[in-house]
């Protein structure tokens, strides 16, 4: 076999958010704060910094991880003008949202990962995330497939760098010639097929405007089962 193990990326290839969670997140804090809720990238990443307190990394383990995050609610409601029993308000969406079935699984994702498990493959993935990584996939009931979980707030790099992904083949004891990888943005799949992963950019809407190589973008995960096939 020319392969011996499999990486892949958390959000939006094996994974994706909760809409109703999202839903529930918007209404209640409109109903709290009167006003519509709008949550640009630049508004979350500033409600972020707050919460971290000066401190970098913003969080080193699990447990820094849920006091990060509970702050982050707090400002979130501060920064929406929300004056009333903030403390309890906060707790309930860090209960309500943080790793509490606010992420779903792709159709395809279960039976691709029982192929490569029942076909002898080694099993990793490679996300920029935090701690909480593994105990997200084991919510969904996944964790049992995978051997290493490499996250980069515990690596101090994100994809595209080398220093994550080698990483994870360490973790694996594997080299990137011997690995097959799959993720949803571009850049962190050119970036594996850079090192010598064979790569593949999941783009399952067949839209994407920076899909560059067609030999290598996939619709469903259940392609590279198919690829995987011819090198049994």
């Amino acid at each position: 076999m020319k392969y011996k193990a499999i990486f892949f990326d958390r959000d939006g290839t094996l994974t994706y958010s909760n809409p109703e969670k999202s839903k529930w997140r918007d209404e209640i804090i409109e109903a709290w704060s009167g006003k519509t809720l709008d949550l640009p990238y630049e508004k979350i990443m500033n409600r972020m910094g707050l919460a971290s307190e000066g401190k970098t990394p913003w969080y080193k383990n699990f447990d820094d991880e849920r006091e990060f995050f509970k702050r982050y609610y707090y400002h979130l409601l501060v920064g929406e003008g929300v004056t009333e029993d903030l403390g309890n308000r906060a707790l309930l969406l860090f209960n309500e949202l943080w790793c509490n079935n606010d992420k779903l699984l792709f159709p395809e994702v279960i039976e691709v990962l029982e192929y490569f498990k029942s076909s002898g493959y080694k099993m990793g993935v490679i996300s920029d995330t935090s701690p909480s990584l593994e105990y997200t996939l084991q919510q969904l009931d996944i964790a049992k497939y995978f051997t290493s979980f490499t996250a980069s707030s515990l690596v101090g790099a994100s994809k595209p760098s080398p220093i994550i992904f080698n990483a994870a083949l360490n973790a694996q004891g594997v080299t990137a010639s011997e690995s097959l990888y799959a993720d949803d943005y571009f850049l962190e799949a050119d970036g594996a097929r850079e090192q010598g992963f064979t790569s593949f950019l999941i783009d399952r809407t067949g839209l994407n405007p920076d899909r560059k190589d067609e030999e290598w973008t996939i619709t469903n995960l259940k392609k590279i089962i198919d690829y995987a096939e011819n090198y049994k």
